[in-house]
């Protein structure tokens, strides 16, 4: 991190994290933010579910709700990036405050509520993204829905044709009985219905599944065998967790999902378990808590074959993106691998 980006962040951390999230929204936007383009080698590029990737360092959802600064962010080092979460109507989210730093944990509690301008506003914005970036859209449902599950599918047919992936999230803990969704039955009719949608796009895109890090081992297990039977291209492993397990900052018990440092090893040993079910089968994007590319290695070498980070740029800003990608380069020279594909999974049993 440069002295320009650490004094940014001292100047964002005086405001509140909803305010602050908007500003650096808003300084990408009007280019006030340097950018070190495509972060690329041959070790580093990969293919996830059939994507180009130049590196497998992503942009989770959350970041860029409302799809307003792609083209910047596509000029941020990222391998990939997912826009939303969005649902068919704009919706206001969760009352504010509901955005939390906990500094000392070096981590976040969010209860936002898919609060986003809705599928019309994004959509009109993904018809002018950037085409020589992996963009893809986090799929979500209104909270007063009278058919949650449809409405899944009809963002993706709205969407879709901007598309390069889109993502399933029922995971999210701050929308009242989403998480129910992931129960193989309920889960099961809610991919079929995406995946019709999915057959209408000219071509058709791979679908992604964002699974929560709070799931029994047999949930788990009956996950993989439904992204098996629905045909899904991978599994996003996870989302913020409910967990409040050794956390240390005065913002511990704020309603919310958590997310950041203190979900690394949760998560990771979700997304082991996943890569021990899936066999191979599915790929798996490794997302939680990680801040360095010595994480995102440990993610990759426990089934990961793309990972995905957002909250520790609140503490490390965004230059930590091209860090963790050229960081992970020389990991993967200094143990010999000639591909990142060739480090998935090698370390799987590690974590069980």
């Amino acid at each position: 991190m440069n002295l320009f980006e650490r004094a940014g962040l001292s100047f964002l951390h005086r405001f509140d994290p909803e305010t602050a999230h908007g500003l650096s929204l808003q300084a990408l936007r009007l280019g006030a933010v340097p950018l070190p383009g495509l972060v690329t080698s041959p070790r580093l590029r990969t293919e996830l579910a059939g994507l180009h990737l130049p590196n497998p360092i992503g942009l989770a959802a959350g970041f860029d709700k409302n799809a307003t600064a792609l083209s910047p962010l596509s000029r941020a080092g990222f391998g990939f990036l997912e826009a939303g979460a969005v649902t068919p109507r704009p919706q206001p989210g969760n009352p504010r405050p509901r955005l939390f730093r906990l500094t000392e944990d070096r981590a976040v509690i969010n209860r936002f509520g898919f609060n986003n301008e809705g599928m019309e506003a994004v959509g009109h914005r993904l018809a002018n993204r950037p085409r020589d970036a992996v963009i893809g859209l986090n799929l979500g449902a209104n909270k007063d829905s009278a058919d949650r599950a449809d409405d899944f599918a009809r963002v993706l047919a709205h969407c879709g044709p901007h598309l390069d992936f889109a993502t399933v999230n029922v995971s999210s803990p701050n929308t009242e009985k989403l998480r129910d969704l992931q129960g193989a039955e309920a889960l099961a009719s809610l991919l079929s219905g995406v995946m019709a949608a999915r057959d209408t796009l000219q071509p058709p895109i791979p679908i992604f599944l964002k699974i929560a890090p709070d799931l029994t081992d047999a949930e788990l297990s009956e996950i993989a065998d439904v992204a098996r039977q629905s045909g899904l291209s991978a599994i996003i492993a996870t989302n913020t967790t409910l967990s409040r397990d050794g956390l240390k900052s005065p913002a511990r018990d704020q309603a919310g999902g958590l997310s950041g440092r203190p979900l690394f090893e949760k998560s990771t040993r979700v997304l082991a378990k996943l890569a021990q079910l899936t066999n191979g089968d599915i790929p798996l994007i490794g997302v939680g808590g990680i801040s360095s590319a010595e994480d995102a290695y440990a993610k990759i070498r426990a089934g990961a074959t793309a990972v995905q980070l957002y909250s520790a740029m609140v503490y490390d800003g965004l230059s930590l993106v091209q860090d963790i990608a050229r960081g992970l380069d020389r990991l993967l020279e200094q143990d010999g691998f000639t591909n990142v594909a060739d480090a998935t999974g090698t370390q799987t049993e590690d974590w069980l």
